[in-house]
């Protein structure tokens, strides 16, 4: 399907649209710059959001809010302290909404979170931890929640490792050396049993839990020598692709796993360092990229692999874009955070 996004202008400089532009970009400004953002699956919980603040010291917060569709405007319905700002936050991937009602936010360690669905109070449900044998521990980067099996839980570390967790029982089900020096990102396929990981060292690895001795390395950044890649996104829809971007680059590397070591394309269409990745919950082939040139831009991958000149959509936001989520449960819209201000766009 095409996406249309009535506010690539802003929306105060379309003429005679003030009610049709209401309805297309929602704002929310929390008291703080934003890092750490995430859609709510649930289908009974429309427009809810989780942010994470990003202050430079040990205390930092998450807020839940939601967008009340008669008045337009987000409601806070919970804060709660967080140690060090959230370096990922996911809600539960439960598209029925019959599981407990939780939140997972990686910083110092992985911590699950409860959301009380009567009284709307969040408490800490666990902290996990695989080790317990020092007082220091190795900062995760990010994670993922696996969609097929939500009580799969995989994290990346500064340590080069990655584990693999099983949040019903608190347990690690693995732990591995992934890569050669910090581990950014991690991603799962379709399914629970592969994963795929980049890092400082530059490359993108494939793992299958099934077969943990070996890993498959997809593709190294060469630009002029190795350069971290630090994220990663999988194309739910299209498992061959993923989606992976170089540390201060303007452009976004997009790997077919059939095809491994070169880029099936590169999408050059940002002026400053791409920041955030989510391709397209319900279309094998649209991905939105954005970064420091304040930029949202939605392309479409059909022609591939025919060269991909030009985004279909672009968005402008009022400062460098930092983090970029695309809603599964509203497929029609689009969170981005930039300074202190969370923002959905209809697409």
């Amino acid at each position: 399907r095409c996406f249309v996004l009535s506010c690539t202008v802003k929306p105060s400089r379309c003429p005679g649209t003030a009610e049709m532009s209401k309805k297309e970009i929602y704002t929310y400004e929390a008291p703080w710059d934003i890092f750490g953002m995430n859609w709510s699956v649930r289908p009974d919980q429309r427009f809810r959001l989780a942010v994470g603040s990003f202050i430079e010291e040990y205390s930092n917060k998450v807020q839940i809010v939601q967008l009340n569709e008669e008045t337009g405007k987000f409601q806070e319905k919970a804060v709660f302290d967080h140690p060090y700002p959230t370096t990922k936050i996911m809600w539960v991937p439960d598209k029925q909404g019959s599981a407990v009602d939780m939140i997972a936010t990686t910083g110092d360690y992985l911590r699950l979170w409860e959301i009380n669905q009567n009284t709307g109070a969040v408490s800490m449900r666990a902290l996990l931890n695989n080790n317990k044998n020092s007082e220091f521990c190795a900062p995760l980067t990010s994670f993922d929640w696996n969609e097929t099996d939500p009580s799969i839980v995989g994290t990346s570390s500064i340590d080069t490792t990655c584990t693999i967790w099983n949040v019903a029982t608190g347990q690690a089900k693995t732990q591995l050396i992934a890569h050669d020096k910090e581990v950014f990102d991690i991603a799962f396929a379709r399914g629970v049993e592969v994963f795929a990981s980049v890092g400082a060292d530059g490359s993108v690895r494939l793992f299958d839990l099934r077969s943990l001795e070996h890993s498959t390395i997809i593709y190294e950044s060469q630009e002029p020598e190795t350069t971290p890649l630090l994220r990663l996104a999988w194309n739910k829809q299209d498992a061959n692709y993923l989606a992976t971007v170089v540390m201060d680059s303007d452009k976004v590397i997009i790997l077919d796993i059939r095809v491994p070591s070169m880029p099936v394309a590169e999408l050059a269409g940002h002026e400053a360092s791409v920041n955030g990745l989510a391709w397209a919950p319900h279309s094998h082939c649209h991905i939105c990229t954005a970064g420091d040139d304040q930029q949202a831009l939605i392309w479409d991958l059909q022609a591939l692999p025919k060269p991909i000149e030009d985004p279909i959509l672009a968005y402008k936001a009022e400062a460098e874009v930092n983090q970029l989520q695309w809603s599964s449960a509203q497929p029609d819209w689009v969170a981005i955070a930039f300074s202190n201000k969370l923002q959905i766009l209809r697409v």
